[in-house]
């Protein structure tokens, strides 16, 4: 046949491995899981949970595998696209804060989250409320103020009712903010600053922490909650954020700085402007917020004041 000894042996061996039995599918230290993960990604669509969310429930399961084969399985469920880039100015220590309201729900039960991220750090403080009126903006920036443990020099801001009435009034860049908003930021010592129009990315920092907080803890938590038919109120949102700030939020290493928030918080503290006396302006007394005494908190999650966990602690309860 005018064949060499090579050539029959390989055609030889190829026809042996086609009769070999095949291989037994190595079983994945995740396949018992990935039913879960099926319901998990089904109840909370059309938004989507993150790996490193879901982790931490399988890890509450038994599963003791790693985050690649994860994602790898998410990634077969649903393809991502790479998000756009985001060019971000870096500010000094105790310079900024980025403020922002995040909406969760409207209609009768509605349910939104006042959010600061400091802008060196990237520390945040996350409240959920009920409504977004001027009296509930004031007692957030309080509470949030005691929680970085100082105030910051400036604030920056959308361009809501609640902080100005009217942009450029007085000439370009001279605005006319809220009256009793100005008398609060004169009092704790920091200057309001506004996003220019349709520019929301001018605040990416604490826009990107809404991101976050949508992905990794209201989906999540929403999502439970909705599969026992129960849906997710202001106190148990707070109850549950306290705990994530403090043990996922604030400790992860960030994106952009490579650092955790919470050790780059240690170091703008001591930038930070000292805290007064709490703030009570003119307001009728029945707007005012409450300055009821509330019972200690024992933890220290950000080597500061616990003023804000004690708060939405007993909210929660």
């Amino acid at each position: 046949m005018g064949l060499s000894r090579n050539t029959v042996r390989k055609y030889l061996r190829g026809r042996a491995e086609d009769e070999r039995s095949p291989r037994a599918t190595r079983v994945q230290k995740l396949d018992p899981f990935k039913q879960y993960l099926r319901d998990r990604v089904r109840s909370a669509h059309p938004a989507w949970l993150p790996a490193t969310a879901l982790l931490l429930e399988l890890r509450e399961l038994g599963y003791s595998g790693g985050i690649t084969q994860l994602r790898i399985f998410l990634m077969s469920l649903r393809s991502v696209a790479a998000p756009d880039p985001v060019v971000r100015f870096e500010t000094e220590p105790g310079r900024q804060m980025q403020v922002d309201w995040i909406v969760f729900r409207r209609g009768k039960l509605p349910l939104s989250a006042f959010v600061a991220t400091l802008g060196y750090s990237r520390a945040s403080y996350v409240e959920f409320v009920t409504d977004e009126k001027l009296p509930t903006l004031l007692a957030c920036h309080e509470r949030a103020f005691e929680f970085f443990g100082g105030v910051p020099r400036e604030v920056l801001y959308d361009n809501v009712k609640t902080v100005v009435i009217g942009r450029d009034v007085y000439g370009p860049g001279l605005h006319r903010y809220q009256p009793a908003f100005m008398d609060f930021c004169g009092h704790y010592g920091f200057v309001p600053r506004l996003c220019k129009p349709y520019r929301a990315k001018t605040k990416g920092k604490v826009e990107r922490f809404n991101g976050y907080l949508r992905r990794s803890f209201y989906n999540p938590l929403a999502s439970r909650l909705s599969q026992d038919r129960l849906q997710l109120d202001a106190a148990t949102a707070n109850g549950e954020v306290v705990r994530w700030l403090r043990n996922v939020a604030n400790v992860r290493v960030h994106g952009t700085t490579g650092c955790q928030p919470l050790e780059r918080l240690l170091v703008e503290q001591l930038k930070l402007q000292p805290l007064p006396q709490p703030w009570r302006a003119s307001l009728p007394p029945a707007a005012l917020p409450s300055s009821t005494e509330r019972p200690k908190f024992d933890d220290t999650p950000l080597q500061h004041r616990l003023s804000v966990y004690q708060a939405l602690l007993t909210e929660a309860r």
